[in-house]
């Protein structure tokens, strides 16, 4: 049993292998939980060299649409949809499949808006432009359902040899609700499925920050933070399609 696995991840990426680490982490019960991951990294690949020999791909991506993305969304979704885009380039890009999720909060017009992974690409382009940043109210928002209807209600394939990626995008935490899954379970489930979660955060929070962090190394994923302006000007090849789409 993992008492913590936040605690553990934070532990391990503040001191390293240090025996007086080892030792802390034998006191938090963590010892399970880091010599699994040391196994993992030992033998994990770069995800862009995963995605250059990976004949089938599906991938997820969970988009946050509240209200304090507004001057942040259109950026997000180019960043996405490079994304995207570069995993079509890949040896086998026939077997892309895509998925996407866009999350709000309770009380807001939806909780979460979902479309299931498929190899129709363009559908999913028009889903995803059709997303607008609104609602939200407070800070915190349905991070963790979000992440827990990626992980348990997209159609994975079963294949282990696929590569099945999660990206997770936003600027807020979770809001912590009594019947949530906490996002740590997530993490851990889609590791017996073998998803990579990664994380894209927009803004500078430092509450995001941590939560961001977190998902990334307890999942073996990749973190980004991207600033305000940053995400707002990003450039890819698509942008005079994301114009036309949008016109």
């Amino acid at each position: 049993k993992y008492d913590d696995e936040r605690v553990c991840a934070s532990l391990k990426a503040e001191c390293g292998n240090s025996n007086s680490c080892r030792e802390q982490a034998r006191r938090w019960n963590c010892a399970p939980w880091w010599d699994d991951r040391d196994n993992y990294t030992q033998n994990h690949k770069p995800i862009d060299e995963q995605i250059e020999d990976a004949a089938r791909i599906d991938v997820v991506f969970v988009l946050d649409t509240t209200g304090s993305m507004s001057s942040l969304i259109d950026g997000a979704k180019k960043k996405i949809w490079s994304i995207a885009s570069a995993l079509q380039r890949s040896k086998n890009p026939a077997q892309l499949r895509i998925g996407l999720i866009g999350y709000r909060d309770r009380g807001d017009d939806y909780v979460t808006r979902n479309y299931d992974l498929t190899s129709d690409i363009s559908s999913i382009y028009r889903h995803l432009l059709n997303f607008e940043a609104k609602g939200g109210g407070d800070t915190p928002e349905s991070v963790n359902q979000a992440l827990e209807e990626a992980v348990h209600d997209m159609p994975w394939r079963r294949d282990r040899q696929a590569l099945k990626l999660v990206f997770l995008v936003g600027d807020a935490p979770p809001k912590h609700y009594r019947n949530d899954v906490p996002y740590s379970r997530s993490v851990k489930d889609a590791h017996h499925k073998d998803i990579i979660i990664n994380t894209i955060q927009a803004g500078n929070s430092s509450d995001t920050r941590r939560v961001w962090q977190d998902i990334a190394n307890l999942s073996g994923g990749d973190y980004l933070q991207t600033g305000y302006q940053t995400v707002r000007n990003t450039q890819t090849p698509y942008d005079n399609q994301i114009q036309t789409l949008n016109q």
